[in-house]
């Protein structure tokens, strides 16, 4: 019985670990220093931008593709499994196109998703106005709507994961840090934890930015900084628009989502480290972000705010995210980790790639 250990339990390490949990004759342990779901995905605001999403070819386009599809399957057996409710947003994305806009480049977007099977929809003004009333402001010409994207809780899904997972009998140890690492030439043989050693045939780690110090104690460090995001939860009473149509809106990199209850979550900055990898959220920035969401529905200028947070996103330095694959010099440790603003979005396509890495499908 192969042994697999999964260091680090936001929403990827949870998605391998009920996708490996699917296998007959892996035992498999997930550890991590936190409880789920505390870093980067528990600061996610879980908008799944695929179909709508630039990438039209090669391994970026065909991950969203995998993971959009795999959701739809997903979130039923997960909550048959837990009889738990994940908050899942069926209704779609809308994508607010400011005047000096290109609408030839989402045209060209509309042919390629067509040709690949998926739909997207150019809105004008007068369609957008009838469909979502909340969104008021002249200098939006058109929409662009992708009716197959998602917005999931990442929370929600992540425990759900977690307890999905544990029903398939896998192994989850909360509160524990990885300390040393015994390796030879090409194989790492066991992790030191707070809890003991821990062997096993693979290892996969999936831990964030926690990444970076994991791997430089397996002697082949891969180099990943935070980027903060902030973003608030805003309390209106009654929904935006129409009650059986609120899709997920974004617009000029600002996301307006949807929660049920009259609330909405607006978000998020994109705040870089400017000396190490010290980050203090901008409050300024921060008010940005409500200011062009007001700006878009202007009716948000009467919401309360709830709560704000913010949270570190885990970007690769020097390289396309994520980073999926064996880590150089070591055959049995596999990454699945430094996904940066797409952690949510690409979990379960990063689940069905690890699992292929350590049972080839065709074996």
């Amino acid at each position: 019985m192969s042994h697999v250990v999964i260091i680090g339990c936001g929403v990827v390490g949870a998605a391998i670990a009920y996708e490996l949990s699917q296998v007959k004759g892996l035992k498999i342990t997930v550890c991590d220093r936190q409880p789920p779901a505390q870093a980067s995905t528990g600061a996610a605001l879980g908008v799944l931008m695929g179909v709508i999403s630039h990438k039209i070819k090669g391994k970026a386009w065909q991950m969203r593709q995998t993971s959009i599809q795999r959701y739809e399957t997903l979130i039923p057996e997960l909550e048959a499994i837990t009889g738990r409710k994940i908050p899942f947003n069926r209704q779609g994305i809308l994508s607010l196109c400011l005047e000096e806009e290109n609408l030839a480049e989402w045209e060209k977007l509309l042919a390629i998703r067509h040709s690949q099977g998926w739909q997207l929809e150019i809105w004008d003004q007068t369609k957008l106005q009838n469909l979502c009333p909340q969104v008021d402001n002249e200098r939006i010409t058109s929409a662009v709507y992708s009716p197959q994207d998602r917005q999931i809780d990442p929370t929600a899904l992540t425990l759900a994961l977690v307890e999905a997972a544990q029903h398939n009998g896998v192994t989850f140890q909360f509160g524990v840090t990885v300390t040393d690492a015994e390796t030879s030439p090409q194989l790492c043989h066991q992790l030191e934890t707070t809890a003991g050693k821990i062997s096993a045939d693979w290892f996969v780690v999936a831990a964030g930015l926690g990444s970076t110090p994991l791997t430089a104690q397996l002697h082949h460090m891969v180099d990943i900084r935070p980027v903060l995001g902030q973003a608030l939860q805003l309390h209106l009473g009654h929904p935006l628009g129409y009650l059986d149509f609120q899709p997920a809106i974004t617009g000029n990199d600002v996301h307006i989502v949807p929660i049920g209850g009259g609330d909405y979550w607006i978000g998020a900055t994109v705040e870089f480290p400017s000396n190490g990898d010290e980050i203090s959220p901008n409050q300024e920035l921060l008010e940005s972000i409500r200011q062009q969401a007001i700006a878009f529905c202007p009716e948000l200028a009467h919401a309360n705010i709830i709560r704000t947070w913010s949270g570190l996103r885990p970007r690769p330095e020097g390289r396309p995210a994520p980073v999926i694959g064996k880590l150089p010099g070591l055959s049995n440790v596999l990454l699945a980790t430094g996904h940066y603003r797409n952690g949510v979005l690409l979990a379960p396509a990063t689940a069905y790639a690890i699992r292929e890495m350590i049972i080839p499908i065709d074996s």
